[in-house]
C-alpha cells in the first residue's frame, strides 16, 4: 500500500492535511482490478499509538503495585515494632477492618467503583500511618523490609519442595487417568 493524497487533501504549505489520509489499495477480484480510494482513519492511528504506550503503562503500574507491596511490608514490620503508638496501631486496625469488613459504602462487587472506596482507605491509611510513626521506627521497619525481601529473593529453593511438587503433580495426573479410563470402562459394557 502506499499513501497518494489528491490536492483537496494538501494545504497551502504543501503539506499533508491530517484529517484525511487517502490510501490507494488495489484488490483483484475474479480476474478483475478494482481500484478504489479507502480513507484511512484517525481513530486507527491513536489505537496504534496507545497499544505501543501499553507495555510502558503495564511496566508503571507494576512499579506502583511493587513500591505499595514494599510499603505495606513496611506497615507489617512497624505494626509489630514495640515503639509504635497506640493510636498507629488503631488507624492501622480500623483500615484493615473496613477492607475485610462485609458492610462498605460501596459495595466490593460493583466493577471498578466497588474497589475504589477500599483503594481511597488504604491510601488514606497508609499516610496517616505515616504521619504518626515515629521516624526511626520507620527508618528502622524500612531496613527490616528491605532485608526480608533481599532474603526472600536470595533464598535458595530447596530441591526437597521441587521433588514434592512433582511428586504431587504425577500423583495427581495418575489418579485423573485412571478415573477417566474407569469411567470410559464402565460405559463400554452398558
Amino acid at each position: 500500500m502506499r499513501s497518494l493524497a489528491s490536492s483537496s487533501t494538501l494545504d497551502c504549505v504543501g503539506r499533508l492535511d491530517p484529517k484525511v489520509i487517502y490510501q490507494k489499495r488495489t484488490v483483484m477480484v475474479e480476474g478483475e482490478f478494482d481500484n478504489s480510494i479507502v480513507p484511512v482513519s484517525i481513530p486507527s492511528a491513536r489505537r496504534v499509538r496507545r497499544a505501543r504506550r501499553l507495555p510502558r503503562r503495564i511496566a508503571v503500574w507494576a512499579e506502583k503495585a511493587q513500591k505499595l507491596q514494599k510499603q505495606a511490608h513496611v506497615f507489617y514490620f512497624a505494626f509489630k515494632h514495640p515503639k509504635t503508638p497506640w493510636y498507629a496501631k488503631l488507624i492501622a486496625a480500623c483500615a484493615a477492618g473496613y477492607l475485610l469488613s462485609p458492610i462498605q459504602i460501596i459495595p466490593s462487587f460493583i466493577p471498578v467503583i466497588g474497589f475504589m472506596d477500599d483503594f481511597v482507605v488504604l491510601v488514606v491509611g497508609f499516610k496517616l500511618i505515616k504521619r504518626v510513626m515515629p521516624p526511626e521506627v520507620l527508618r528502622e521497619c524500612r531496613d527490616r523490609a528491605e532485608a526480608a525481601e533481599v532474603q526472600r529473593k536470595t533464598e535458595v529453593r530447596s530441591l526437597a519442595r521441587f521433588a514434592v511438587f512433582i511428586a504431587i503433580g504425577v500423583l495427581w495426573l495418575l489418579l485423573a487417568i485412571t478415573g477417566s479410563l474407569l469411567v470410559a470402562s464402565h460405559f463400554r459394557h452398558r
